[in-house]
Order: C-alpha cells, then structure tokens, then sequence
C-alpha cells in the first residue's frame, strides 16, 4: 500500500515562513509529477505548484516569487518552502504524487491527508 503522509503545517504571522513535508511510503516503483494543493473550507481545491520527474517546477500566479517545491527522490519526499506568508494562504495544503506502485502496471494518483496552514494577519 502506498501512502502520502504530509508534515510542517501551523500558524504564522503574515510575512513569516513554514516549511511543508510530504514523504511517498508503500512498495513504490517510480514517482511522476508531485503536486501541492490547497482548500478552503467551502470552496474548491486549488493548485499550488508542481515539479516533474526532472525537477522542472510550476507555481500557480498566486505563490510565484514566494513559494518554493523540491523534491528528493531517494527519499521518496517532496517539499513546499513557503516564505513571505499572506493571510490568504490560510488553507488545508495536500500533497499529490503521479506515480507507478511496484506491483502495478500504470501510473496511478495518490493524495495524502493534509495539513492546515494558518496565516494571522
């Protein structure tokens, strides 16, 4: 079984930084595209940013010049450096990875549980 299992969500002050964590655990063979999402409560599930396989990053509009994603493939991680934080940014952020399990066949979509991120203003 594989699992997404995210980490380093809390609350900040507007202007501070948080670091979030997402680790890949279960019989993996190759991971894809990994992404990060964010929801808020009544309203849709966002994308945030992504980074494929060759380590080529996207942001959305809202998070360029402020957040950063990487990923370690050896430790099956990827991450979300947050920095310059907005009230706005306030949300549950998830991770996302496109990825092949070892006794699959075809890439499959796996998302882990969550973690909140809370911005004061």
């Amino acid at each position: 079984q594989v699992q997404l299992v995210e980490s380093g969500g809390g609350t900040v002050q507007a202007g501070g930084s948080l670091r979030l964590s997402c680790a890949a655990s279960g019989s993996i063979s190759t991971i894809n595209v990994m992404r990060w999402y964010r929801q808020i409560p009544g309203k849709q599930r966002e994308w945030v940013a992504l980074i494929s396989s060759d380590g080529t990053p996207n942001y959305a509009d809202s998070v360029k010049g402020r957040f950063t994603i990487s990923r370690d493939d050896a430790k099956n991680m990827v991450y979300l450096q947050m920095n310059m934080l907005k009230p706005e940014d306030t949300a549950v952020y998830y991770c996302h990875a496109n990825l092949r399990p070892l006794r699959g066949t075809w890439y499959e979509d796996y998302w882990g549980q969550g973690t909140q991120v809370t911005v004061s203003s």
